[in-house]
């Protein structure tokens, strides 16, 4: 499964660039508007989701090498940090400014959270070993992924206190990842071929695959059908991607790379404005988190 790097911020350079991308077959070209995502004295930002009204979550790393989780509003920093472990990540959020997650248990295992009414609260699959939250829609159903005692990974949607499993067929592992307002929810799954993506109806798994790539990382998914990804190349370097209509049989891939990035660009989260967010790297190997219109 992919692990997810970590990194706060307090937005300090915002840097704007605007690029042309080259796409899929038959796709034309959609111009993707950057701007850099940094929180000032951190060695780190990641950026990973981000909600309607432009609010975005990830983690960035302090000075001393600590990784916290964030909320940013603006340029507005609120640190989030679970106060039951370390290592808090913020991975999605709704309008209500409802936060999911994951951080670090004191048995060193990732444990999902919701963060709502300025209050922690855990998310535990039955016969989970560990578990995260990647996704939350407007009303509030939120998607993860847990390992029960036989190691085995496992999707979920918790709807009020009732979870559901998914488990892609033949995949030795599934996560769930994005949800939106329509109940769709995009799926990374893998078996020993390599990794790859899907989504879920409600009764059917469908394979939406970045074409080309070496491994498919879903993500994210909005109102439209919406998707973003990472992937990788057949040199290993993770590049960002953008499936418009991906729910249905007019669907289009672009593909993006942060202009400063070197080896790495890694889309996370999606709004119903076209707004995508995400981080890259840098020549020197520093994280930055980003947005990007489309």
């Amino acid at each position: 499964m992919k692990n997810y790097r970590s990194i706060a911020f307090a937005l300090a350079a915002v840097l704007v660039f605007t690029v042309a991308v080259a796409t899929a077959a038959d796709a034309p070209k959609l111009k993707f508007k950057f701007t850099t995502v940094a929180i000032e004295g951190a060695l780190d930002t990641y950026v990973y989701g981000v909600n309607n009204a432009g609010v975005l979550v990830g983690q960035y790393i302090d000075s001393a090498g600590t990784a916290h989780g964030m909320k940013l509003v603006g340029k507005k920093l609120t640190t989030l940090d679970d106060p039951s472990g370390t290592g808090t990540t913020c991975i999605g959020i709704n309008s209500d400014n409802v936060v999911v997650g994951y951080y670090i248990n004191s048995s060193d295992n990732w444990q999902g959270f919701i963060y709502q009414n300025k209050t922690f609260s855990d998310i535990r699959p039955s016969g989970s070993i560990y578990s995260y939250a990647f996704g939350i829609n407007e009303s509030g159903t939120i998607t993860g992924g847990y390992e029960d005692s036989a190691k085995l990974g496992h999707g979920f949607v918790l709807k009020g206190k009732t979870y559901k499993r998914l488990d892609v067929p033949g995949a030795s592992w599934t996560q769930a990842e994005g949800i939106n307002n329509k109940g769709l929810i995009t799926l990374q799954w893998g078996d020993s071929a390599g990794n790859y993506s899907s989504y879920y109806d409600g009764k059917n798994y469908h394979t939406i695959d970045v074409p080309e790539a070496v491994n498919s990382y879903v993500h994210a998914i909005d109102s439209a059908g919406d998707v973003v990804y990472a992937w990788t190349d057949s040199k290993g370097l993770y590049h960002g991607a953008l499936c418009t209509k991906c729910t249905s049989k007019g669907r289009k891939f672009y593909k993006f790379d942060e202009p400063k990035a070197t080896n790495e660009t890694t889309g996370i989260g999606i709004n119903d404005h076209k707004l995508i967010s995400g981080f890259y790297a840098n020549k020197k190997g520093v994280g930055f988190g980003f947005k990007a219109t489309y």
